[in-house]
């Protein structure tokens, strides 16, 4: 018999998400992490818009917005002479924008979310060894004290980076290859006068027009504090690696950091305006590395974020990447651990996170691999500017190949709005029976739960449509094992008394046309959205075997 359900190895970002969705979720887990106390560093920064509503469905992100700063754009200079500035301004409805948080800062507010589960980080735990039985995993760690432990998991998610030791006992590949740029990094403060809210990328270009020197800096909490990264000249590069004994070339080489006059001299040649650094609190330097398992899961074996996949640390993708590997993959354990899943939910995981991993190694490479090109940069691409905003701010990943998705409407039309597999986006203006103010479709989201909306226009706002609607939802939480809530959405234009108040499922008013205009639904449509907020399946019209049919893809 097992011990503990999931044991979480590593406590960074991605393995803190991990464990906090499962306690969210009601699973009995335990996060140990080999060092004594979090790491201090800034390192990773940038706080993508979904990774924000991520962290709105977890009931985080109030705590979050309050730490980060945003990210309004990016400043350019090229040859110390001002170019078109890049705003990140997403679209109106898109409910957050682009962000800037040290990582520490992430893994505590991370940490105490966890907390209020009455789940604590076990330090200075390491994990030593797996071996995988038919029925469990045992975990030998080994303690500070010196004691040994042997844990029966269910399952183990390995959140351990790059070197992960839960990979390599699981038997998962790890390809990939060093890039020969290398970068200095540093997080100090300047007292330039420059926007605030605005990184700066600036340049100098050689003979051939190539970068010869860089710098981009990125605005962090704090009095004109920014992350510094400085491309390290080629003579300095030479021969100076950071690789391990198993290939993997990358690392935050901390034992190669930069003095402040090191910075400083930097900033003399590139910084736009005359400026001094001070208050140097971390340098490291690094070589950029892309890998990639094949698989995100050997039977009970699973990876999450740099476990699984490393890539240039360009526009903030890994660690967001791997906060939604975990999001992604809480839920589906969940219903396992609880019996109630299909075969087909863990596998999906794989299936899922596998292709969106492949696309941001293979964009941020693709940039990587340009750095020395005068106008290079990750939306500096000629695409269209709101495309590749919305792709750089992750809202594009979309899961229409898996097969917990219903790959079209249930009459086969593609009908308008996001798609079965699409993020499922906000929306205001809700009004409820019960509360005085609007309400946002987030609101009603936040839950663990499978979410169904049943759209009713004015043919299914009373009589036989509403009942055929109020039929739906009751069997479709029967076929959820109660694991789903269900809202009656009416339009704006049925009348607030065309329904009595008081039956089920509740009902949420679209008074300000939003819903309408985010998902285009049609009268007496059905639309199923999972607990990781992606639209699951649209059913028009919405009857009940339909509904039940396609639920059967997730719940035994």
């Amino acid at each position: 018999m097992a011990d503990v359900d999931v044991l979480v190895v590593g406590a960074g970002p991605v393995g803190l998400t991990a464990a906090a969705e499962l306690r969210r979720h009601g699973v009995d887990c335990r996060i140990v992490d080999r060092l004594a106390v979090p790491n201090p560093y800034a390192k990773a920064i940038g706080v993508l818009p979904r990774t924000l509503e991520v962290w709105d469905a977890m009931g985080l992100v109030r705590r979050a917005l309050d730490e980060a700063v945003p990210h309004l754009g990016q400043l350019v200079y090229i040859d110390g002479k001002p170019r078109p500035r890049v705003e990140l301004t997403l679209p109106p409805e898109i409910p957050y924008p682009f962000a800037t948080l040290p990582q520490y800062e992430t893994e505590r507010l991370l940490t105490e979310h966890l907390a209020g589960f009455g789940t604590e980080v076990e330090r200075s735990t390491e994990l030593r060894s797996l071996e995988m039985r038919p029925h469990d995993v045992e975990a030998v760690l080994s303690h500070a004290d010196g004691r040994i432990e042997r844990l029966h998991a269910r399952y183990v998610v390995g959140c351990d980076g790059a070197h992960s030791l839960v990979r390599k006992a699981a038997g998962l590949t790890f390809e990939g290859d060093a890039l020969p740029e290398q970068y200095m990094i540093g997080d100090v403060e300047v007292d330039w006068e420059l926007p605030a809210g605005y990184s700066m990328r600036s340049v100098n270009l050689d003979a051939n027009g190539e970068v010869d020197d860089m710098l981009v800096c990125i605005p962090m909490p704090g009095v004109r504090r920014y992350w510094l990264s400085m491309l390290r000249p080629r003579a300095q590069a030479e021969g100076d690696g950071t690789s391990t004994p198993d290939g993997t070339a990358l690392g935050l080489g901390d034992d190669q950091g930069l003095d402040l006059g090191q910075i400083q001299a930097v900033l003399d040649r590139l910084s736009p305006e005359v400026t001094t650094a001070s208050t140097l609190r971390w340098s490291s330097s690094f070589r950029t590395s892309h890998r990639l398992v094949d698989r995100y899961r050997n039977e009970r074996l699973f990876v999450a974020g740099d476990a699984a996949h490393i890539q240039p640390p360009i526009g903030g993708q890994g660690l967001n990447t791997g906060v939604q590997d975990a999001h992604n993959l809480a839920w589906k354990l969940a219903l396992t651990v609880r019996g109630l899943a299909t075969d087909d939910v863990l596998e999906s995981y794989h299936s899922e996170r596998h292709p969106v991993a492949q696309e941001v190694v293979d964009r941020t490479v693709r940039h990587a691999r340009t750095v020395r090109q005068a106008g290079a940069g990750p939306l500096n691409n000629g695409a269209d500017t709101e495309m590749a905003l919305r792709r750089q701010a992750q809202l594009l990943v979309a899961y229409s190949d898996s097969p917990l998705v219903q790959p079209q409407a249930a009459d086969g039309t593609p009908g308008a709005g996001p798609a079965p597999g699409d993020r499922a986006p906000d929306c205001r203006g809700l009004l409820s029976d019960l509360a005085a103010y609007p309400r946002r479709l987030f609101d009603l989201l936040r839950t663990p739960r499978h979410v169904l909306l049943l759209f009713a226009g004015s043919e299914h706002a009373s009589g036989d449509g509403a009942a055929r609607l109020e039929a739906c939802a009751a069997e479709a939480h029967r076929a959820a094992h109660g694991l789903l809530d269900a809202y009656l959405v009416t339009a704006a234009e049925v009348p607030e008394d065309a329904r009595p108040v008081g039956l089920r499922p509740p009902r949420v008013r679209d008074a300000a046309g939003e819903f309408r205009d985010a998902y285009a639904p049609r009268d007496g449509e059905a639309l199923l959205i999972r607990p990781d907020g992606y639209l699951s399946g649209r059913f028009h019209p919405a009857v009940p075997e339909r509904l039940t049919a396609h639920l059967r893809r997730t719940f035994a």
